[in-house]
C-alpha cells in the first residue's frame, strides 16, 4: 500500500469517527457542508482521496483548521503497549477497574479493554458514549449480568456477548467473586 492510501485511509477514519461524535447521518452532514452524500461516504470509506476543498467544507462544519484535522491522524497509533504501560483506571465507588489494552486511536476504530467489577459492583449508564457502538464482551472469570435495553444476559466464564449499544446498559456483577472480561470496542 502506498503511503497516500494509508493517509488516505486514516482520513476518511477520522471524518466518519467526526461524523458519528455529532450522531450525523451522511443525509445531515451533506445538508450541512454541501457536499453529495455519495462523495462524503467515497472519502469516509477512502475510495477516493479528498481534495482540500472538501476538507476545507469539512474542517468548517467541525470546527477545526485543516492543521488540526491532518495532526489528528498524522501519528501512527503504537504496534506495541507492554502491560506496564497500560493505562488503568478505577471507579472506587462502583468497583469497576478498566484497563485500557490497547489505547484508543483516532484513526482505529477498535480497542481492547480488560474489566473487572468486584462482587456488588452495579454499574448502569443511561446512553453509549457513541451512538451505535459495537462492544463484544467476552467473560473470562466469574458470573455477570449484563443489560441492553430491557434485556437481561446472564454470562458465565466463557460466554461472549455481542451488542450494538444505542440505549442504556447495566454492567452488574452479583458475586461471590470477582468478574473479569475482555471488552472489544468497535466505534461505528
Amino acid at each position: 500500500m502506498r503511503s497516500e492510501d494509508a493517509v488516505d485511509l486514516l482520513i476518511g477514519a477520522r471524518l466518519a469517527e467526526l461524523r458519528a461524535q455529532h450522531g450525523w447521518s451522511l443525509g445531515e452532514l451533506a445538508e450541512r457542508s454541501g457536499v453529495s452524500r455519495s462523495t462524503l461516504s467515497r472519502a469516509e470509506r477512502a475510495e477516493t482521496s479528498p481534495t482540500a476543498a472538501l476538507l476545507n467544507r469539512l474542517c468548517h462544519v467541525y470546527g477545526r483548521t485543516m492543521s488540526q484535522l491532518l495532526s489528528e491522524v498524522e501519528a501512527a497509533p503504537a504496534p506495541l503497549v507492554r502491560a506496564a504501560d497500560q493505562q488503568v483506571w478505577q471507579d472506587r465507588a462502583s468497583g469497576f477497574v478498566r484497563r485500557s489494552v490497547s489505547p484508543p486511536h483516532t484513526g482505529l476504530r477498535g480497542e481492547l479493554v480488560e474489566g473487572r467489577l468486584a462482587p456488588g459492583a452495579d454499574i448502569a449508564y443511561d446512553r453509549p458514549p457513541l451512538p451505535g457502538l459495537e462492544q463484544h464482551l467476552w467473560l473470562l472469570e466469574g458470573a455477570l449480568e449484563v443489560t441492553v435495553g430491557d434485556r437481561v444476559h446472564r454470562l458465565g466464564a466463557g460466554d461472549c456477548l455481542r451488542m450494538r449499544v444505542t440505549g442504556a446498559t447495566r454492567f452488574r456483577c452479583a458475586g461471590p467473586d470477582e468478574a473479569r472480561y475482555v471488552l472489544a470496542v468497535v466505534r461505528p
